[in-house]
C-alpha cells in the first residue's frame, strides 16, 4: 500500500518511515504526535498512540509513579502542550 493522501508531502522523513514500516508489520501500533502523521495513520487504518498516551499507559501499568515530572521534562525540552491538554492528561492520570 502506498501513502497517497495529500498530507504526504508535508510529512517529515521520520513520520514517513514509521508509517511505511508499520505497513510492512503485522499488528503494528505507531507512536505519532503530529496531526498530519496521525491523520495519515488513521487514513491507512494503522493503530496509533502518542507520547502522552505512552505516559498514561506506563502509569496504569505501574511502570512510573507520576507523569507530572515526565511531562515537565518533556516541556523543558521543547515538547509543545496546551494548558488544556496538560490538565486533561494530568486528570486522566489522577494527578490534578
Amino acid at each position: 500500500m502506498e501513502l497517497v493522501t495529500p498530507w504526504v508531502a508535508n510529512l517529515g522523513p521520520g513520520e514517513t518511515a514509521v508509517l511505511l514500516l508499520a505497513l510492512e508489520c503485522a499488528d503494528p501500533v505507531v507512536i505519532l504526535d503530529g496531526a498530519l502523521g496521525r491523520r495519515q495513520a488513521e487514513a491507512l487504518g494503522i493503530p496509533l498512540t502518542g507520547t502522552l498516551g505512552i505516559l498514561l499507559d506506563a502509569k496504569r501499568r505501574g511502570l512510573v509513579s507520576s507523569v507530572t515530572p515526565l511531562i515537565d521534562a518533556l516541556q523543558r525540552r521543547g515538547f509543545r502542550l496546551s494548558a488544556n491538554t496538560r490538565s486533561a492528561i494530568l486528570s486522566k492520570a489522577g494527578e490534578v
